[in-house]
């Protein structure tokens, strides 16, 4: 069953639309449970219709032309029950719905699984027997997991039928859900950035000269078939005749009377070189997976190799200026910063990456740059939308192709407000953070790049809540120096002097690895990370505090702080590191003071302790982002889950309240420095809590001012007690955007457009 299963996923994988994998589906399907009849209903998103959309063993002409309505016949039933239904006379069932001309009255045993892809039913998936039987536990179980595999592959080939359907009719439009990058709304034209010779990532584009494409495939070919001759010779005395033999196959699959003709074939039919040569790659590397002798199926290792080599050579010879148009979305397999640094500021409009997280080095400095940003977007058939309109809801976390009207204007709407909003801001800019009743809040930035500097400053923020020290490491093909390590800090603590800077000491793993220093773990996110991996590691941990202390040197703004700090034994631990730091360098003749110590609550552990913990430092601060990840178990980087991940949950409110009361009865500040801080509605919320400093990025800054600047306190803490009686995170939001609206602030609630 697993092999059968995994031959039919990988050939729906290679499907170039959702037509093409369902007929794939039924066929095989029909075929792996030997039944008479197999069938796929498709919703439709517009009408909730079921659509009867492919068939082996019903009357084909019929596909398309029949529909049920949501929760009608057998098909409704399933979707309704979101289970199977297994029959063995259907015609007798009260929600039998029989339709002329289908060819299901010969058909008595009806079995029907639901296709749910991250909990939303895109179909039904149906197979059909003369004879009156119940389909037996293993065949239910079989369709069911067929289902299950196939649901995402059908989600992408929706989307990727939506595009081709725009394509030939100006009709079809899909929504795709990834991730939060970076806040904001971007409506623009598609850039895709590819990287080098990858044949999966190869977008589609016609041929804009025919003959010269299959030139310079044919040179590309002929390059690679000299530097297989090249090696093959360069091996001679190394080799058997028999391993040589290998090359002449290789040289055989390059033939151009086998893979060569068919790419030629592709490229006169109207596709351009790369892109024949990508698709005819592989299907030919997945020809090869299916195979069942292992022999045979390690070959497409080999094809796929020479593929990419070709694949290289015509991209060498192809090179083309990339023009960027105004308001520019760039979209790639996952972008990195390099590719953002290479389209010019002002021509940026937003950023998708099919791949990548939250986090990442793009959503890092999309954040600083307020580049409205979509991570982790899997669905997104990337490729085949070159100089595609799309909408970014950076919001929420949702990438639109080709929006109707409707939806268009809502978000050109949400895009001039945001503008004007902005504008309006400006004159905060300078202004102290003093609620309504004159309670001061500071208001700092999360930084991590030079970049962030100037942005944060133009914000007008009070200090750095959070530097993120990992950043320059990450941006190296090695550890930074210590020399190299004080200089970066030193122009953070200078930049923002007399200000004080939080500096974080290097956490990294989890979803943060370093190139030169790869963490490989079953579950980072628990595993060797943060705190961890440099008390294991003190000479990477020493260098860093001496730089740190060094940079401080005739400034005294610069406040260290712990990353994952679990239990007291690793505070104490990393203290001892610091003071012997400290000690050395006095003893070396340099006068410095010790800077003020903090941890990060990230972790469940240090919210029950957060008392003992406050007992040894000088300040603290909670990282809401792990913090929420660790209570609710949800991986704020999976597309899967990111509707589970809610900051304003119960559970993680009451931890917040929970660490401002321990660390107020200890006497020691407390703030925040995770992306509820740049909520303006939860923000009101900490400042009733108690905290001290509210840290965030430069984007969210005036936002944030606004907002406590039109309330008082004593309102903050009445909206707190109702919110803490509230049993779920929607009516917490549904309170705040309730709040927000009757003081004036109705702009800064973001909620999904349907």
């Amino acid at each position: 069953m697993l092999e059968t299963l995994r031959q039919i996923v990988q050939e729906v994988n290679s499907a170039r639309g959702l037509n093409e994998a369902l007929e794939i589906i039924v066929d095989r399907v029909r075929v792996a449970m030997d039944t008479q009849v197999c069938s796929v209903y498709m919703r439709d998103s517009a009408s909730g219709r079921y659509v009867f959309r492919a068939t082996r063993g019903l009357n084909q002409d019929m596909v398309g032309e029949v529909s049920l309505a949501a929760g009608d016949g057998l098909v409704g039933l399933v979707a309704e029950r979101e289970e199977p239904v297994n029959l063995d006379n259907a015609s007798e069932h009260p929600r039998f719905q029989f339709f002329e001309g289908i060819g299901e009255e010969k058909y008595h045993s009806f079995l029907g699984v639901p296709i749910i892809h991250q909990r939303e039913v895109l179909g039904v998936l149906v197979v059909q027997q003369g004879e009156r039987r119940r389909f037996d536990e293993s065949e239910v179980a079989f369709l069911v997991t067929m289902s299950a595999q196939l649901a995402g592959v059908i989600a992408h080939a929706k989307v990727t039928g939506a595009v081709e359907a725009e394509s030939e009719s100006g009709t079809g439009q899909a929504k795709v859900s990834g991730i939060p990058g970076a806040p904001g709304v971007a409506i623009g034209k598609v850039v895709i950035v590819t990287p080098g010779a990858d044949l999966y990532t190869v977008p589609e584009r016609p041929a804009q000269d025919r003959r010269k494409e299959v030139r310079a495939f044919r040179e590309a070919l002929g390059r690679v078939q000299e530097d297989i001759k090249q090696v093959s010779a360069n091996l001679g005395s190394e080799l058997s005749p028999e391993d040589h033999a290998l090359f002449d196959v290789y040289l055989s699959i390059l033939d151009d009377s086998t893979i060569g003709a068919e790419v030629v074939r592709l490229i006169k039919d109207g596709q351009w070189a790369q892109g024949a040569l990508a698709q005819v790659m592989i299907e030919h590397i997945r020809h090869f997976e299916r195979m069942e002798h292992s022999y045979l199926k390690e070959r497409a290792v080999d094809v796929k190799d020479l593929g990419t080599r070709v694949l290289a050579y015509l991209q060498a010879e192809n090179q083309e200026d990339v023009v960027y148009p105004d308001q520019t979305i760039l979209v790639g397999e996952e972008l990195t910063a390099s590719s953002l640094g290479e389209i010019p500021r002002e021509k940026l409009a937003g950023l998708i990456s099919v791949r990548g997280s939250g986090n990442s080095h793009v959503a890092i400095l999309a954040r600083a740059m307020g580049v409205p940003t979509v991570m982790g977007a899997v669905d997104l058939p990337y490729t085949r939308l070159r100089d595609r309109e799309l909408v970014i809801d950076g919001y929420n976390g949702a990438v639109y192709i080709n929006p109707d009207p409707t939806i268009r204007k809502r978000f050109q709407e949400i895009v001039d407000a945001d503008r004007l909003l902005s504008q309006d801001l400006e004159v905060l800019r300078d202004q102290p953070c003093i609620t309504l009743d004159g309670q001061r809040m500071p208001l700092w930035v999360n930084t991590g790049l030079m970049a962030d500097i100037s942005r944060s400053l133009a914000q007008g923020a009070e200090g750095v809540g959070l530097f993120r020290t990992e950043v320059p490491f990450l941006l190296r093909d090695r550890f930074p120096s210590e020399e190299e390590q004080r200089q970066i800090y030193r122009s953070q603590l200078e930049a923002f002097a007399p200000r004080p800077v939080t500096m974080r000491t290097l956490d990294i793993g989890g979803d943060k690895a370093l190139p030169y220093f790869p963490i490989e773990e079953d579950n980072p996110f628990l595993g060797w990370r943060g705190i961890r991996v440099t008390l294991d590691h003190p000479e990477i941990f020493l260098a860093q505090i001496r730089a740190m202390l060094k940079a401080n040197q005739g400034l005294g703004n610069l406040r260290i702080m712990l990353p994952m700090i679990c239990n007291v034994d690793e505070l104490d631990e990393a203290m001892a590191l610091i003071h012997r730091c400290h000690r050395e360098i006095v003893q070396e003749g340099t006068d410095l003071e010790l800077p003020p110590i903090g941890v990060m609550v990230e972790v469940p552990a240090a919210v029950y302790q957060a008392s003992a913990l406050a007992r040894r430092v000088d300040f603290m601060s909670v990282g809401s982002n792990d913090l929420t990840q660790y209570l609710l178990a949800v991986d704020r980087n999976n597309a899967r889950v990111a509707e589970l991940y809610h900051s304003l949950h119960p559970a993680v409110l009451s931890a917040l309240r929970t660490v401002a009361q321990k660390s107020t009865e200890q006497g020691v500040p407390i703030g925040i420095c995770g992306e509820l801080a740049g909520d303006p509605g939860a923000a009101v919320l900490l400042l009733a809590m108690g905290y001290d400093v509210l840290s965030m990025n430069s984007t969210s800054l005036l936002r944030v001012k606004k907002a406590l600047c039109n309330v008082r306190v004593d309102e903050a803490r009445q909206l707190l007690d109702e919110v803490m009686e509230m049993e779920r995170s929607s009516e917490v939001y549904s309170k705040l955007s309730e709040f927000l609206k009757a003081h004036g602030m109705g702009n800064f609630v973001h909620a999904p457009v349907a």
